[in-house]
């Protein structure tokens, strides 16, 4: 053979080549939603830019509208060097998609892809985010910028609004210390039900926490103000985002009526001159803007605020300095949402946990325990399909943890002693040395994760796993 004739048939190998068929994701249907994960840059103000890993170049990743019980899919691309997980918070969805390691969700490897769908619901605030576990790392899970908003539409009117704000509660930087002041739980007045008789005195070992905070992507002060004119009503999303605390929120000489906690109607709407969020929670209020000035909305604490946890929300023709007013004290309690009582009989079926801390010391990292074990236990919690349970979680340490549950919604029927009904949530915060009871159906089946949502208490022991059977 010649070399004219040899170069051709190089040429048409060539060509065959890129004739073949194209890779699977290229012969797929486009997905209805794309997530990237990938690092990006977080400019919080002038002075002071982070670099993370987010979603699609932001943190916080996009807003997501869906719709329903509409089936969608979704690409998750990782640009990353790590496997990542993403968790689809509220939704009650399959075990597959749900985006955890511990219900058996596969991980979108690096470099690599995963396409997900699901049905969603039930309508509402839902949030997605990283569930990769961090352990020691403060670059991993949680920390990172992984998380974004999703709004699942009904088709039902919300009512009449001027402006739908969606706001996310964040905190950066994270850094270990081993002399955490967590004065922003905001339950140690309440009843101590279950201060256990002897308190383990042993040394603290490290925790995480951050003196950096932003509303979104932006500190107080930075980015364009919240433009209102008088008399206009507001929709307000609020997320907290946080992998570390609880927070509590008010936006000054202005009361915030709540009408949603979770995504999912209140009972009982109810005004209140600052709302408490617990790590995971969400919390929707109206706000009718009768009180002209230039005001702050951001955290009720001032080392908190002024770090950055806050935006400005200026009234038309008002060219003033932004003012804070502390909010008058007010103890949040869920029953002034709730009804009464529930209207549904007491579940048989009781899961009784206790949620304990083991102090490691200086240098090390604390146990959290669930009736006296770390995760996994053994044979986890087997539940019965479409059986009724009633969860009482007794909190036999000092700090607040919000409970979440995977793929399901529960019933919040008692605080602190205090029966209620109605108030439908996919987290709950069990205060201080306090007692909180739920009942939900075992409807999902496989495996739902049950855990603390403030990261380290997870990724050292504070969860376990439901398996429905």
């Amino acid at each position: 053979m010649d070399r004219r004739n040899l170069l051709k048939m190089g040429s048409l190998a060539a060509l065959s080549h890129l004739a073949r068929p194209l890779p699977l994701l290229a012969q797929q249907p486009k997905a209805d939603y794309e997530l990237r994960i990938a690092p990006v840059q977080v400019d919080l103000d002038q002075q002071r830019s982070l670099s993370t890993i987010g979603y699609n170049g932001s943190a916080p990743g996009p807003l997501l509208r869906m719709k329903a019980g509409k089936p969608v899919t979704v690409d998750i691309f990782n640009d990353t060097d790590t496997p990542e997980l993403v968790h689809w918070h509220g939704m009650t969805i399959p075990a597959e998609a749900d985006g955890t390691e511990e219900e058996q969700s596969p991980f979108v490897p690096p470099h690599g892809h995963r396409r997900v769908t699901f049905t969603p619901g039930p309508s509402g605030l839902r949030w997605y985010h990283s569930h990769a576990m961090a352990m020691d790392d403060l670059h991993k899970g949680g920390y990172t910028g992984q998380f974004g908003l999703v709004y699942v539409e009904d088709g039902n009117d919300k009512g009449s609004y001027d402006q739908e704000l969606f706001l996310t509660l964040r905190d950066w930087e994270p850094f270990f210390s081993g002399s955490m002041e967590d004065d922003d739980d905001d339950t140690h007045d309440a009843p101590m039900l279950e201060q256990p008789p002897k308190i383990n005195n042993d040394p603290n070992g490290l925790e995480v926490v951050s003196v950096t905070y932003s509303i979104n992507d932006k500190a107080l002060g930075a980015g364009d103000p919240i433009r209102v004119r008088q008399g206009q009503k507001l929709l307000i999303h609020f997320c907290n985002a946080s992998p570390i605390e609880n927070r509590r929120v008010a936006l000054a000489g202005h009361t915030m009526r709540v009408i949603g906690m979770d995504g999912n109607p209140v009972p009982k709407p109810a005004e209140r001159s600052s709302v408490f969020i617990g790590a995971g929670e969400r919390i929707d209020v109206e706000v009718t803007m009768n009180n002209p000035g230039v005001w702050i909305l951001g955290g009720t604490e001032k080392m908190v605020r002024e770090g950055g946890l806050g935006c400005i929300v200026e009234y038309a023709g008002q060219r003033k300095q932004p003012t804070w007013i502390d909010p008058k004290k007010e103890p949040w309690d869920y029953a002034n949402f709730a009804l009464p009582q529930s209207s549904q009989p007491a579940p048989k079926n009781i899961i009784d946990m206790h949620f304990e801390k083991l102090p490691r010391g200086m240098g090390k990292f604390n146990v959290w325990t669930i009736n006296g074990k770390p995760y996994p236990h053994e044979n986890e919690y087997v539940l019965q399909r479409g059986e009724r349970y009633r969860l009482i979680m007794r909190n036999w340490t000092d700090d607040a943890h919000p409970m979440h549950l995977h793929r399901h919604m529960w019933e919040v029927v008692e605080m602190n002693g205090k029966k209620m009904g109605g108030l439908m949530k996919d987290t709950v915060v069990v205060p201080y040395y306090g007692r909180a009871v739920v009942d939900f159906t075992a409807d999902q089946p496989g495996l739902s994760l049950f855990h603390c949502h403030i990261q380290q208490h997870m990724d050292y022991g504070f969860k376990a796993l439901f398996r429905t059977t």
